[in-house]
C-alpha cells in the first residue's frame, strides 16, 4: 500500500512537472495592431482578434497571458474611447475580459510606420515572447496566425506573412506595387514580396529592431536585414471591412521614397551616370554644331541646341530633385528628434 502511494504521489509528480513544461513552452503573445481613425472597422476587428486569442490559448498554442495591443496614432475621431472602452471590457458585441485589449496613445500622428515600431517596442519591453503586427482594417486574414506561431515554434524567428494574391486590388495598385518591388530589387534592397506588415516577431530579432535609430523608418526593408531564420506563411488577402483605405496614391509615393532613400545609394550613382552619358551626348552635339558651322548651315541647328538645353536642364532638376532628397531625410536624421511620444497607457 505504502509502495502504491509513493507510486501514485511519484507519478503525480511526474504529470504536474509535465505539464509545466508545456506550460513554459506556451509563448507570451503580443498582437500588435496600430489604429488611424478606425472607429468603423474597430469593433469588428477587436471581436474577432478577441476570438482567435481566445482559441489560441485555449489549444495551448500561447500563454494565459497573451494580449492585443492597439496603437491610437493621433486619431481625430473615436478610435482611442473605442480603445478605452475594450481596455475596460466595456464595449458592446466585444467579449473579452478587461485587460486582454491593452491600448497606447501617441500624441499626434506619427504615421504607420513609427506607430507600429512604437507598439512592438513597447511588446518588447513587457516581456513578449513574440509579437504579431497586423493592419486594422482586416485584410489580412487572422487566421494565418496559428501556421505563424506553429513555425516559430519551429525555429523561425521571423515570419512573414505573405499573400498569395492580388484580386482585391485595382489593376493600378497591382502594377505599381510589382513595379515598387522590381526597383527595390533592382537597387539592391532586400525585401519579400507581397508582404506588408503582417508579420511574426520573436523576442530576439525585436531586440535587435529596438537598435535601429533611424527616424525614416521603412520595416518592410529593416526586418528582412535582421538576419535571423525566417518562414513565410501564404494567405488570402480579403477586403477592407469598412472605412477607407490609409494608403492613398499620395502616401503610397511618399512610402515608395523613403524605402528607397532609407535603404539605397543608387539613384545618387544613377545621377553620376547620367551626367557622363549627357557629356557624352554634349560632346556629341558640340561636333554636330562644328560640322553644321563648317557647312554653312547653322540655322538647322537650332532645333538640336533648343532641344540639348531642356534635355539638360531637365536632368539638372531631377539631379537636384534625387540628392536633395538625400539631404533631407540627412536632415531629419540630424536633428536626432524622437519618433513619436506617448501620451497615455491602457494597461
Amino acid at each position: 500500500m505504502f509502495e502504491e502511494r509513493v507510486s501514485n504521489i511519484v507519478n503525480g509528480n511526474a504529470a504536474i512537472g509535465k505539464t509545466c513544461a508545456l506550460s513554459a513552452m506556451r509563448p507570451l503573445l503580443w498582437i500588435v495592431v496600430p489604429c488611424y481613425n478606425e472607429e468603423e472597422v474597430l469593433p469588428e476587428t477587436s471581436k474577432r482578434l478577441a476570438a482567435k486569442l481566445d482559441s489560441l490559448i485555449a489549444r495551448e498554442m500561447v500563454s494565459g497571458g497573451s494580449r492585443i495591443l492597439l496603437v491610437d496614432d493621433g486619431s481625430s475621431d473615436a478610435t482611442w474611447r473605442q480603445i478605452a472602452a475594450l481596455h475596460d471590457g466595456n464595449l458592446n458585441g466585444v467579449s473579452a475580459a478587461p485587460g486582454v485589449f491593452c491600448g497606447l496613445k501617441l500624441a499626434h500622428n506619427a504615421g504607420h510606420q513609427n506607430a507600429l515600431f512604437a507598439g512592438l517596442m513597447h511588446a518588447y519591453r513587457r516581456g513578449c515572447d513574440c509579437a504579431i503586427s497586423l493592419d486594422a482594417d482586416l485584410q489580412d486574414d487572422i487566421n494565418a496566425i496559428d501556421e505563424m506561431i506553429e513555425r516559430h515554434a519551429e525555429g523561425a524567428e521571423i515570419v512573414y506573412g505573405v499573400r498569395n494574391n492580388r484580386d482585391t486590388d485595382t489593376r493600378f495598385k497591382r502594377s505599381t506595387a510589382e513595379a515598387f518591388y522590381s526597383l527595390m530589387r533592382f537597387l539592391g534592397v532586400e525585401m519579400v514580396s507581397d508582404s506588408a506588415d503582417y508579420r511574426l516577431m520573436g523576442k530576439r530579432s525585436l531586440g535587435a529592431l529596438s537598435e535601429f535609430k533611424e527616424t525614416n523608418l521603412f520595416l518592410r526593408g529593416i526586418v528582412p536585414s535582421l538576419g535571423f531564420a525566417t518562414a513565410k506563411v501564404y494567405y488570402r488577402r480579403g477586403e477592407r471591412f469598412a472605412g477607407e483605405s490609409k494608403y492613398p496614391l499620395k502616401k503610397m509615393v511618399s512610402f515608395a521614397l523613403e524605402g528607397i532613400t532609407s535603404f539605397s545609394i543608387a539613384p545618387v550613382r544613377l545621377i553620376t551616370l547620367i551626367g557622363v552619358l549627357a557629356v557624352i551626348v554634349s560632346v556629341v552635339m558640340i561636333l554636330y554644331a562644328l560640322a553644321s558651322l563648317i557647312m554653312g548651315s547653322v540655322v538647322a541647328g537650332w532645333t538640336s541646341l533648343i532641344v540639348s538645353i531642356w534635355l539638360v536642364g531637365g536632368l539638372i532638376m531631377i539631379a537636384l530633385g534625387v540628392v536633395g532628397e538625400y539631404v533631407g531625410r540627412t536632415y531629419l536624421e540630424a536633428k536626432g528628434r524622437p519618433r513619436y511620444i506617448v501620451d497615455e497607457v491602457l494597461e
